[in-house]
């Protein structure tokens, strides 16, 4: 009676569980885009973007004017004050009797500045250019940022198509395995099959149940992995079916491989980084020149009982010149062209990396194709061979072996038939990514 109520208990805490897991149909589509637009990943993306944008727009600041207001109050202690006429400024003079000091104790003193740059080697210019590029190729870092996790959906989508599938053929096998064990053990009771061909199909049992419960572990594991990145409810348990990927797409034209390079965003995003760098080689060769500013001011001055300025207003040009640079700036125009060399060397081991993954993706793809055809004729041939092998067990004809192997054959076929169409729509996928096609095969910007 325990063992009963233990029995009821249990079941009644899996069908809560089962209420409690909110499963859920999802178009691949709509996941590519919730992840590239509200993952944690792609918003990172998108603030990275906006610093490098807001960066441009301060370094752009910098060729309006700078005005400067300061103002001091200050209060003297009590100063002894001696004018100077200049016909007495040579001549030591003893001041009368008659004469006194004035009395002074404070100093107010205001100053407003007004510069503006007019030449400066080409530096500021050369900063905004620089400042430009790097925003652009954040942007493209950015894009490249959201094909890699468009990606990472996809590759999640089929890791769990084929788990899924493989758990529902494993459960149909491990099925009939229990049918089978029942039957054979009635069998061994009645002295109709040996003992140890009731162990074989105990043991086969066995192996489809713990292939069974490593299947639905990693089912647990891969759906976590996509939740957290949709930003999905825990409690949310994805189903994936062939008809949640759209099959629209595969009428798509793929790039040639110098297409592939002008398409690919990483590769966009190094070229932008190489322009910004060679505007930066101009910005430290702008300090071998002198600088030229315009300045004006107003001086406002107040110094009690003695002197009051007012309208003191000025308008001048400023020049400065760093002697020193002659010298020294050399290693920063040096540095500044390596940087360059450095980006130049990357693009070039980056261009060879993406034609080896173009030429890669693409035939994998195809190979994909070729394997389909032959695992659908796989599984024909695995059903008709169980269908003979059973029927010859059925007439004594064959051992329990040869109908344990056929069942398993008949197995693995569908397994890898399942395997094989997430296969082909993974390879398409990778191989749009080496293009640099795939967000644009969603329509995600």
């Amino acid at each position: 009676m325990k063992i009963k109520k233990i029995i009821a208990l249990a079941l009644m805490v899996c069908g809560v569980s089962e209420l409690q897991a909110q499963k859920k149909s999802l178009p691949l589509d709509q996941a590519v885009k919730m992840a590239v637009t509200s993952s944690n990943r792609a918003i990172l993306a998108d603030t990275k973007t906006s610093t490098a944008k807001f960066e441009t727009q301060a370094v752009k600041m910098n060729q309006y004017p700078d005005l400067k207001i300061s103002g001091q109050y200050l209060r003297l202690a009590n100063a002894d004050v001696t004018l100077k006429s200049s016909g007495q400024a040579n001549e030591e003079e003893t001041p009368s009797e008659g004469n006194s000091s004035p009395k002074v104790n404070q100093l107010i003193f205001g100053q407003a500045s007004l510069s503006m740059p007019i030449f400066s080697g080409g530096k500021l210019r050369n900063s905004i250019k620089a400042s430009e590029n790097l925003y652009k190729s954040e942007v493209a870092n950015a894009a490249r940022s959201k094909e890699e996790i468009a990606m990472q959906v996809v590759r999640y989508y089929a890791d769990l198509y084929k788990v899924q599938k493989s758990i529902e053929l494993l459960r149909e096998s491990l099925a009939s395995s229990k049918q089978r064990v029942t039957d054979f053990t009635n069998m061994e009771e009645n002295g109709l099959i040996a003992r140890n061909d009731l162990l074989k199909a105990q043991l086969t049992e066995s192996r489809i149940q713990l292939s069974l419960d490593e299947a639905e572990k990693n089912e647990r594991v891969i759906n976590f992995y996509l939740i957290t990145l949709l930003r999905l409810p825990a409690e949310t348990q994805l189903v994936i079916t062939p008809e949640n990927v759209s099959r629209d797409i595969f009428g798509m034209t793929m790039n040639t491989e110098s297409q592939a390079l002008e398409s690919r965003k990483d590769l966009q995003a190094l070229e932008y980084a190489k322009k910004a760098s060679q505007d930066q080689i101009k910005v430290a060769k702008a300090d071998y020149y002198p600088s030229l500013s315009l300045t004006g001011g107003y001086i406002g001055l107040d110094l009690e009982n003695v002197v009051r300025v007012q309208n003191a207003m000025n308008v001048g040009v400023g020049i400065s010149y760093n002697l020193s640079a002659l010298f020294k700036n050399g290693k920063n125009v040096k540095a500044a062209k390596s940087r360059t060399l450095e980006l130049e060397q990357q693009q070039a081991i980056l261009s060879d990396a993406i034609r080896e993954e173009v030429v890669k993706a693409d035939e994998d793809y195809k190979l994909s194709l070729k394997q389909d055809l032959v695992y659908n004729q796989a599984v024909g041939q695995a059903d008709e061979n169980f269908r003979i092998v059973k029927d010859k067990y059925d007439n004594g004809l064959v051992d329990t072996n040869d109908l344990l192997d056929a069942d398993i054959d008949d197995l693995n076929a569908k397994i890898n038939l399942a395997y094989s169409k997430a296969n082909i729509v993974l390879k398409y996928y990778e191989l749009l990514d080496a293009n640099g096609q795939l967000t644009q095969s969603f329509n995600v910007n």
